[in-house]
């Protein structure tokens, strides 16, 4: 049960892979209506499976806690990541805001049942350093000018690592209250881009799909994966392995052309691939005897 639903975890990890190829593929959306539109689909699939089977209606009566935890994770991620970016260089911003795995790792020792060990972040740490050898790829300068910018990524992995954690506490909410997460980032992002934004809509039937792709699959069905994963699976080896995002993501950018291959990626597999399995060796033990008992 525990490695089927870190299993599922980690598909959102693979669908966060694609998220910067599809958002360059949508065109010169501003980031709030992109946010408003993608999240507003990736509500679709959740509210389908609530006409289809109305009885689960009642899953989303739940303490008003477990909704400020859920619009707060998604939305304020979203709009602090936002910020950093428009006043901070996107590297720093980025390397900055990617502490949230690191932090997953070492938050987990305050949830119940779970202990820290050394690998746990010592695979965590390895993750941070191959994510840096990939976003610091031309150098990372920090400015004091920046403050504000930095600020708003340090609180958006805060905000990302606390979501998650507390997740964890939820896990007896039902993940079809993703769904209302979703509709209520759509409709805060919406308000955003109508405050801080001009609008700007895809203009080919490529950039369509590419909006779609993102509504449907790394700002719809991860959060989904993520929410059951975290609440069900090992949080400690999901936290480990999200530094595959950064990475998985500069290689598919580099098969699709968008960037050049170099030893640095080389080098970031080795760091983040190594980090997760040592992180997770622990599943591996448990897995190893399993299976022998088994044979015997």
């Amino acid at each position: 049960m525990k490695l089927r639903a870190t299993a599922i975890g980690f598909t959102a990890i693979l669908m966060w892979s694609f998220l910067a190829l599809l958002t360059a593929a949508s065109g010169k959306v501003p980031p709030f209506q992109l946010s408003a539109i993608c999240f507003a689909i990736g509500s679709i699939p959740g509210l389908a499976v609530l006409v289809l089977n109305p009885a689960r209606l009642a899953l989303l009566k739940q303490p008003a806690r477990v909704w400020v935890t859920g619009i707060a994770g998604l939305f304020g991620y979203h709009f602090l990541y936002f910020t950093a970016l428009r006043n901070a260089p996107a590297v720093e911003a980025g390397l900055i805001s990617y502490l949230w795995p690191l932090l997953i790792v070492v938050g987990s020792a305050l949830l119940p049942g779970e202990r820290l060990r050394w690998y746990h972040v010592t695979g965590a740490l390895a993750g941070l350093c191959g994510t840096f050898l990939i976003v610091g790829r031309n150098g990372i300068d920090f400015d004091g000018a920046y403050a504000i910018g930095y600020g708003a990524a340090f609180l958006c992995a805060f905000t990302w690592s606390g979501y998650s954690l507390v997740t964890r506490r939820f896990d007896a909410v039902s993940t079809d209250v993703v769904t209302g997460f979703c509709l209520a980032t759509s409709i805060l992002s919406f308000f955003s881009h109508l405050g801080l934004e001009a609008t700007v809509w895809p203009e080919t039937s490529f950039e369509w799909g590419a909006v779609i792709g993102l509504g449907l699959f790394p700002v719809g069905a991860a959060f989904y994966a993520w929410d059951y994963g975290v609440k069900n699976g090992d949080i400690q080896i999901l936290g480990a392995a999200s530094y595959a995002a950064p990475l998985l993501s500069t290689l598919i950018l580099t098969l699709c052309g968008f960037a050049e291959p170099s030893w640095r990626i080389a080098l970031a597999c080795l760091f983040v691939t190594g980090g997760a399995v040592l992180a997770a060796q622990e599943m591996f033990r448990r897995k190893i005897p399993a299976q022998s008992a088994a044979a015997e």
